[in-house]
C-alpha cells in the first residue's frame, strides 16, 4: 500500500477556484448573478473574472499579496472571490461599517497592495489613506495600495477616484488568461478582520483547503440542492458570505445581489426572482417582522433562511413561520466559519410547533467538514456530560479552523488550546448531542453560585410581545456579587408610544417563565441598543451603565443621575467583580 505515491493524475491541491470553471461548463447559460437590471450567466462570470484576474497583473499581485475590496453586494465583489485567487492574490473584504480609523489600520496591517472602492465609500475611504499617510509619513517603508474605483455597473455615477475603474480593468483584460495554479492547498486565499469591538481586530488567515472543505460542508449540511437562488441579505464581508461566495458556485446557483437590506428590497426581490435560500443574523428579522404593509410582498414558496451571529430565540423563529421562513440555525465565528448547524431530523416533524422552534435554536452538530467539536472544561480538558445543563466552553477542531491570526503568533498560540481552537463561547450538550450555546465565557453572571445565562434570559424577553431588542449584561449585588441587568428595546403601541410599558410589567413577566434567581433585578429601556459594525450588540457598553446600578434586597436604583433614554450610549469594557465559582 505505501507504494502508491501521490502524482499528477491522483492528487489536485483543493481550491474553491475550481467551482466557478465547473460552473461554467455544466451551468454556462445559467443566471449566475442578477443585480437590479443587470443579468450575468455562468459562463460570462467565469470570462470577467479571468480578465479581472489578468488585470491584476499590471498591479504586480504575485502569491500572497492582498487585495483589499470594501463594497457592499455587488456583482463586482462576488466576482473578486474568485478574481483575486485567480491571480494568486488574497481577498481581503472589509467591513464597510466600520470608521476611517478601523480602514486605516486594516490596510496597514495587511499591507493590501491593491484597494478596490465602491462608489458609496469613496469619502470613507480617502478619509481612512489620509489617515494611513499621516501616520506613516515619516516611515520609509510607507507603500500606499493602488486604488480602484467600483463604480455602479447599473447606473454609473461618473465619479473619480484611484487610477482605474473596474469595469475598464474587466475590459482590459484577456478572457484567455490562464488562472494562477495553487500548487499548496494551504496557501492563504482570504485575509478576514475579526470586529474588534474591545481590541485591535485580528487578520484571520483563510486557506484553499479550509474555504473548499467548509464551502461543501454547510452545503451539505443545510441540504442545499442545485440551481438555487440564493439572496445575498448577508454582507459578503462576514467571513466571505459564510463562504458561500464560494459555494453557491459549487451548486450553480443564481446570486441575487442587494447593495441595500432593507424590508422593500428583500421581499421585492425574493418575489421578482422567486429567492430560495438566503444567510442572515436574527437582527435581519426584525426588518422583515416590522416591514410595512406596502413594502411587503407575497411569498409563494418556502424560503430557507440560514441564521447565526447571535442565537435566535425560539419565539422569533415562531414568528417568520406564516411569513413563508424556514429558519436553520448554524454557529461559526470568523476564525471558523460555519462550524456547527442544527441539522434536522424526522422524528421531529411531529412535535408541536413550539417545541420545534426551540430544537431549531439550538447550534446543532459539526458539519461534515468539521472534524470534532466538543464543549470541555478548559482547566481539565475534560468533556461535559450531555444533560443539557453543564457549562463548558464550546471548542473545535477540523480543517475549516482558520491558518491563524496574521502576524500575531502570540494571539495564535492562545487559540489553539491543547490541540483545539477556544471559542470563547459557553453552551450545553444535550442527550441527543446538539449543543447550545449559553453565553460568551464574558457575559455569563455569576449570582451566589448560580451560573446565569444572559442568552437564556434574553430568549424569555423575547417572547413578551413588545420586545423588540433585548440584552442582559451583569450589575453589582450587595448580597450576590452580581445580578441581572435587562435592557429593551420597545415596539410602539397601536397609538405610536413605546413608553407604556414598564419595568414592573417586564419583571412580572419573568417570574411567570423563570426561576427567582434569573429574574433581573433591574430593566432599562431605551430607544436601541448599541451596535457595533457587524450589528452584534456592544454589552461592554451595557456593563459600563449597568456597573453604576446599586441594588438592595427590594428594588435598585442608581448611584449617578438618570439614563438619558435619547442619548447615544458610549463606554469603556467594565467587568463587575466576581464571586468564587465553579464555573468550568
Amino acid at each position: 500500500m505505501d507504494q502508491l505515491p501521490k502524482c499528477d493524475a491522483n492528487y489536485v491541491p483543493l481550491t474553491p477556484i475550481n467551482f466557478l470553471s465547473r460552473a461554467a461548463k455544466v451551468y454556462g447559460n445559467r443566471l449566475s448573478v442578477v443585480y437590479e437590471g443587470i443579468h450575468f450567466t455562468w459562463q460570462q462570470t467565469y470570462e470577467r473574472c479571468l480578465r479581472l484576474a489578468d488585470s491584476l497583473r499590471y498591479f504586480n499581485i504575485s502569491t500572497n499579496d492582498v487585495v483589499s475590496v470594501m463594497a457592499p453586494n455587488i456583482p463586482a465583489l462576488y466576482e473578486m472571490h474568485f478574481a483575486v485567487p485567480m491571480a494568486g492574490g488574497v481577498i481581503n473584504a472589509i467591513n464597510t461599517r466600520l470608521n476611517p480609523n478601523h480602514v486605516a489600520t486594516i490596510l496597514r496591517h495587511s499591507e493590501a497592495k491593491v484597494f478596490f472602492v465602491d462608489y458609496q465609500f469613496v469619502q470613507l475611504a480617502r478619509q481612512a489613506l489620509q489617515i494611513l499617510m499621516t501616520s506613516e509619513s515619516n516611515s520609509s517603508k510607507l507603500v500606499l495600495p493602488s486604488v480602484v474605483l467600483i463604480d455602479d455597473i447599473e447606473s454609473p455615477t461618473g465619479a473619480i477616484f484611484g487610477e482605474w475603474e473596474y469595469e475598464q480593468l474587466v475590459r482590459k483584460g484577456n478572457p484567455g488568461y490562464i488562472p494562477y495554479e495553487v500548487q499548496d492547498e494551504w496557501d492563504p486565499i482570504a485575509l478576514n478582520y475579526t470586529s474588534g469591538t474591545t481590541s485591535e481586530p485580528k487578520g484571520v488567515v483563510y486557506s484553499h483547503r479550509g474555504v473548499f472543505l467548509g464551502s461543501l460542508g454547510v452545503i451539505i449540511a443545510w441540504e442545499m440542492a442545485s440551481e438555487p437562488v440564493y439572496m445575498w441579505s448577508l454582507p459578503m464581508f462576514h467571513g466571505n458570505g459564510w463562504t458561500f461566495a464560494w459555494g453557491i458556485a459549487a451548486r450553480g446557483g443564481t446570486n441575487v445581489c442587494l447593495r441595500n437590506t432593507t424590508a422593500k428590497d428583500m421581499y421585492r426581490n425574493i418575489a421578482q426572482h422567486r429567492v430560495t435560500h438566503m444567510c442572515c443574523a436574527p437582527i435581519v428579522f426584525n426588518i422583515l417582522l416590522e416591514a410595512k404593509p406596502e413594502e411587503r410582498r407575497e411569498i409563494t414558496s418556502p424560503v430557507q433562511i440560514l441564521a447565526g451571529g447571535a442565537p435566535p430565540p425560539a419565539s422569533l423563529l415562531e414568528k417568520m413561520k406564516p411569513l413563508g421562513f424556514h429558519v436553520s440555525h448554524t454557529y461559526g465565528l470568523t476564525e471558523v466559519g460555519p462550524a456547527l448547524v442544527c441539522e434536522w431530523q424526522a422524528k421531529w416533524n411531529n412535535l408541536p410547533s413550539q417545541d420545534q422552534s426551540k430544537i431549531m435554536a439550538r447550534q446543532g452538530i459539526n458539519t461534515a467538514a468539521l472534524a470534532h467539536m466538543d464543549v470541555k472544561n478548559l482547566n481539565t480538558m475534560i468533556g461535559v456530560p450531555w444533560d443539557g445543563k453543564t457549562m463548558g466552553e464550546i471548542v473545535l477542531k477540523g480543517s475549516t479552523v482558520m491558518k491563524g491570526y496574521f502576524k500575531d503568533p502570540k494571539a495564535t498560540a492562545k487559540a489553539f488550546k491543547n490541540g483545539w481552537f477556544a471559542t470563547g463561547d459557553i453552551g450545553v450538550i444535550h442527550p441527543d448531542g446538539y449543543l447550545e450555546i449559553k453565553d460568551r465565557s464574558k457575559d455569563v453572571i455569576i449570582s451566589g453560585g448560580e451560573n446565569i445565562s444572559s442568552v437564556e434570559l434574553e430568549s424569555v424577553l423575547y417572547s413578551h410581545p413588545r420586545v423588540l431588542e433585548a440584552a442582559v449584561v451583569a450589575m453589582p449585588h450587595p448580597v450576590w456579587g452580581e445580578s441581572p441587568c435587562a435592557f429593551l428595546a420597545i415596539k410602539k403601541n397601536s397609538d405610536g408610544k413605546s413608553n407604556d410599558l414598564k419595568e414592573a410589567d417586564i419583571i412580572a413577566y419573568c417570574k411567570e417563565k423563570l426561576p427567582h434567581y434569573m429574574i433581573p433585578k433591574k430593566v432599562e429601556f431605551i430607544p436601541e441598543l448599541p451596535k457595533n459594525s457587524t450589528g452584534k450588540i456592544q454589552k461592554f457598553q451595557l456593563r459600563d451603565l449597568a456597573r453604576n446600578f446599586v441594588v438592595s434586597e427590594t428594588f435598585p436604583s442608581k448611584k449617578s443621575a438618570q439614563v438619558n433614554p435619547n442619548t447615544e450610549i458610549h463606554g469603556r469594557q467594565a467587568r463587575p467583580a466576581r464571586v468564587a465559582s465553579s464555573r468550568l
